[in-house]
């Protein structure tokens, strides 16, 4: 199973070099081409957008969104919402307030999509020491 990786910034590029080296499979989406670029040079399958990389996943997918909380996890998950379908899973690894997760995680119910608010934490330190990860979804 691959698990689409959206936000190459300094926590999300370091979360996806321990999965890669892990041995997990994942394709990948950033704005910035040169991240995508980066985490593909170290074997993650590169996708140009966010329709892009849900197509490069199997059913069930998950897709992780590690970006900052606020307006841009709001607009990643709008982008990618359109893409989903009943039985994938959204994952929030920015610290989002919890007001907004409850908010996106009954939008997303409404299609079946399942949302999991994963606060992380570990900073630039995570790729080598790991990460603390506060996970709340519905049991399920």
């Amino acid at each position: 199973m691959k698990l689409g990786m959206v936000g190459l910034g300094k926590m999300g590029a370091n979360m996806t070099a321990r999965l890669l080296a892990a041995g997990h499979r994942l394709v990948v989406f950033d704005r910035n081409p040169d991240a995508v670029r980066m985490s593909a040079e170290k074997d993650a399958l590169a996708s140009g957008s966010p329709s892009d990389l849900v197509s490069k996943l199997e059913t069930p997918r998950v897709v992780w969104v590690m970006v900052p909380a606020g307006e841009a996890t709001e607009s990643v998950i709008e982008e990618l919402s359109p893409f989903l379908e009943e039985g994938d899973v959204v994952v929030d690894g920015g610290n989002s307030n919890y007001k907004d997760s409850m908010r996106r995680a009954a939008t997303l119910k409404e299609t079946g999509v399942a949302f999991v608010d994963v606060g992380t934490s570990g900073g630039v330190w995570g790729l080598t020491e790991g990460y603390s990860l506060m996970v709340g979804g519905e049991k399920d």
